[in-house]
Order: C-alpha cells, then structure tokens, then sequence
C-alpha cells in the first residue's frame, strides 16, 4: 500500500502560525496609520501606532491640554483582536490611568471608523 502523496499532488512547506500572524499584525498597523489621516478631531498632530500588549496603541501630542498640561503624548486607543477577524477598541481613562473598553466584535473597518469620527470625544480629548 502506497502511503505517500498522490500523483501530480504537491506537498508545501507550512510556516509557523507566528510569522503569518507576524505579517497580518503588520499590515493591521498599516491600516490603522493610514486611517489616522481621516480622523475628524485634531488633524494637526502627528499620532503615531506602537505595539501594545497583544494589539497596537495609538498615541499622539495631546495639543488641547486637557489630560497633559505640558502637551506631552498620550494614550488614544487600543486595538486588541478578539480573533476571527474582530477587534476589541479601548479608550484611556486617563483620570483612573487605565484603558477602558467601548466596543467589541467589529471589524478594524468599524473600530477605525469609531476612532477617527468620535463624536462623543471618548478618545480624542
């Protein structure tokens, strides 16, 4: 009995589920970055994406002064994936100095529209 694989069949090496998961976490960063540019609070400032725990943190100059007196950065939002595509986004309770969940179960599509548009002023202060 041939236990080998079929004829005409190709056999691929598959990479470890780190590195693919390596480059989707690159290309999340890229999309949030790219996103920024269409926020409707703040357009001036130069905020910028870094690695937070097991997601990516948005931080930028806080120019109204309102958390920072001196303008120094602050925490925005939090990206933290849920899996299968879904993403949990956090804002900072910068009073309590911890991150405080507003949604969950969206795609980046929706987290990033919730960021950028923010009516309310939960995470553009």
């Amino acid at each position: 009995m041939n236990t080998g694989p079929l004829p005409g069949s190709v056999r691929t090496k598959r990479r470890p589920p780190s590195a693919e998961a390596g480059k989707v976490l690159v290309l999340d960063r890229v999309r949030i970055e790219r996103a920024l540019g269409r926020r409707a609070r703040y357009k001036y400032v130069q905020p910028r994406v870094e690695r937070e725990g097991p997601g990516w943190k948005v931080v930028s100059p806080n120019c109204s002064r309102n958390v920072d007196a001196a303008g120094g950065e602050i925490g925005i939002a939090w990206f933290v994936p849920d899996g299968d595509g879904r993403w949990r986004l956090h804002a900072r309770d910068h009073a309590q100095g911890c991150w405080v969940l507003k949604a969950a179960g969206l795609t980046l599509d929706e987290a990033l529209g919730r960021l950028c548009a923010d009516p309310l002023r939960e995470f553009w202060q």
